[in-house]
């Protein structure tokens, strides 16, 4: 697939987007729930190819190039990898799956109600090597949790300004001001989140195309004048940990948006399953959010 490829399939694809981008301190938490214990691997470089060999697993499934998977989010050591011998991102597209790669460098401290994201210092360098791979978008992570609108403010027009710097590298950028589903002002502070976030999409040049990947909203509908946007390629959800069940529930209320799920897609899988048992439970949650994706 090329650059037009990819945009066509993210555009109008029917399916949704793979989260596989845990990273730093989420990884342990995520191979514990694939049945790898900590005991069973000592510093970073065998826990990084213990969650390596899962996320290969995953993509080499024959459920996960059935066409319902259009995308996949990457950490940068499994955009770095090899999956069936090809470098990870080759052997997505050549199964239909456009690839991405998390950039953000993790969560600044909680400020007015937020947290931003850290200095992105090796930004440049990870995008002009992810370009060369041939990657075709970026995601990164900011939190909301409460509805300060000097604190939403904030994470909006950061992630705008480091959106504007991803795109002019050559790639797409995925905005993730995250809403902490716990908090008890959300839908307040999703009202504020929204016209924050037209502010900034009606502030881009002509023709620049960002994605926005959001908590499911608290009012189904919400970010409709969002998705309608000439300038947003797709709005994506995150599961934000809900289970499956419930994302996947609270997702078809809400048409336009589909699915970018990690915890919703992967937490029924188990290093000691074996093929047929694992590429069943992968299969059953990729039909399940899918259907949940294509419900609008």
């Amino acid at each position: 697939m090329n650059t037009q490829d990819m945009m066509a399939r993210i555009a109008t694809g029917q399916g949704f987007i793979a989260a596989l981008d845990q990273s730093g301190g989420s990884t342990p938490k995520a191979l514990r729930g694939y049945g790898v214990e900590d005991s069973e691997w000592s510093g970073d470089d065998e826990m990084f190819a213990q969650i390596h060999a899962m996320r290969a697993r995953v993509i080499t499934s024959p459920c996960f190039g059935s066409g319902k998977v259009i995308g996949a989010i990457l950490f940068e050591k499994t955009m770095d990898g090899e999956v069936d011998g090809m470098p990870t991102a080759d052997a997505l597209k050549a199964r239909g799956i456009v690839p991405f790669i998390k950039v953000d460098q993790g969560l600044a401290d909680e400020a007015d109600g937020v947290q931003l994201m850290k200095p992105m210092d090796k930004l440049p360098a990870l995008l002009e090597k992810s370009v060369a791979k041939g990657m075709f978008g970026t995601k990164m992570r900011s939190v909301i949790k409460s509805a300060n609108p000097a604190g939403i403010a904030a994470v909006v027009a950061q992630q705008f300004e480091v959106g504007n710097q991803i795109a002019d590298a050559g790639l797409v950028p995925m905005l993730e001001p995250e809403y902490d589903i716990h908090a008890a002002d959300r839908a307040e502070g999703e009202d504020i989140l929204l016209a924050e976030i037209m502010k900034g999409l009606d502030a881009l040049p002509e023709g620049r195309k960002v994605m926005l990947k959001l908590s499911i909203p608290v009012k189904a509908g919400h970010y409709t004048p969002a998705i309608n946007h000439p300038n947003v390629v797709r709005v994506v959800a995150l599961s934000g940990g809900y289970s499956t069940d419930d994302a996947c529930d609270l997702l078809a209320k809400n048409p336009g948006m589909i699915a970018s799920f990690s915890r919703g897609l992967l937490q029924d899988l188990r290093k000691g399953q074996s093929d047929e048992e694992f590429d069943g439970t992968l299969s059953k949650a990729i039909d399940q959010i899918a259907a949940a994706s294509c419900a609008g």
